[in-house]
């Protein structure tokens, strides 16, 4: 059974005319539901992460400024949410979900977080809609555990995932894959294991199969028994922060793509959503709706 990590507080009250489309989270699992892809006894409610497993992958000083409610409003600006209590509850729940979500995927081949990949955390800071990093910490998690020894990170978000980078940058038990925009957020990009830049306007074609020879290279010689697969869907020409020209279609072949590898390799598959942020909210949903639709499909 596919496994779906949500809460109803992932969906927190924003300031009007902010940015960021909170109601995705509750519109996404109602569409699942209502079209008949999942039951809601497939959706688990996540606690809230224990700061024991958060100092994994951040440091003391950074979960104490979240945990006191601490930041300068140079630091708040940069993550791009006003900081509340609230704020910081959903993100551990979050951070939660997806490391509940990598347990259930090591059973069953796949799980979903609803929300996630938030990788513009690094250790020590926030930015980026992002304030702990959730790939990150389940990955360190697993690994921690002896859960996994060799853990890939696919990384599809229009923007660079700048944070895990940096969280990895020097363990060989990690390897981190970003294929994102040339000319995007952020503008500093840190160092992945592998960065693909993309030109502005790429189409499904050209991305499609970039990403194709990459995947299959990626997965022969590295050899790893897990996937992180932050599944952003602001690569869509409509999206407001992307710059890509993919279509709804070309972004579902996208996530075919990866979720076929993963299964036909035996690789346990963990994907959060990240991204997305075009005009329409409908083509938010359906885009992400996909991501769901093809596990059910594939694995189940």
């Amino acid at each position: 059974m596919l496994k779906i990590a949500w809460s109803p507080l992932y969906c927190l009250p924003l300031p009007e005319g902010h940015r960021f489309p909170m109601q995705k989270y509750n519109l996404l699992p109602e569409q699942l539901i209502y079209e008949g892809t999942i039951h809601s006894s497939q959706l688990f409610e996540p606690a809230l992460l224990n700061d024991n497993i958060a100092l994994l992958t951040h440091t003391q000083g950074w979960i104490n400024q979240l945990n006191e409610l601490n930041l300068s409003a140079a630091e708040i600006r940069k993550t791009g949410f006003p900081l509340t209590e609230e704020l910081v509850v959903r993100e551990k729940t979050i951070m939660q979900g997806t490391v509940d979500a990598a347990l259930f995927a090591l059973k069953n081949g796949v799980s979903m977080n609803i929300a996630g990949g938030t990788h513009h955390a690094f250790t020590n800071k926030g930015e980026g809609f992002c304030l702990l990093n959730d790939n990150a910490i389940a990955a360190n998690y697993l690994l921690n555990n002896q859960l996994r020894k060799k853990i890939l990170i696919v990384d599809l978000d229009v923007h660079q995932g700048n944070g895990t980078a940096e969280i990895f940058h020097n363990n060989s038990q990690v390897f981190t894959f970003s294929m994102h925009g040339e000319k995007n957020y952020p503008f500093h990009k840190e160092k992945s294991d592998l960065d693909i830049e993309l030109k502005d306007g790429t189409d499904d074609v050209t991305y499609l199969g970039i990403l194709d020879r990459t995947l299959k290279k990626i997965i022969d010689e590295v050899e790893p028994d897990f996937i992180f697969f932050q599944s952003g869907v602001d690569v869509i020409a409509t999206d407001k922060l992307g710059k890509l020209g993919l279509t709804i279609i070309g972004c579902k072949e996208r996530d075919k793509m990866v979720l076929k590898m993963a299964k036909q390799n035996n690789i346990p598959l963990c994907a959060s959503m990240g991204g997305g942020y075009s005009t329409r909210i409908s083509d938010i949903i359906e885009a992400h709706a996909n991501t769901f639709r093809l596990a059910q499909e594939i694995y189940f």
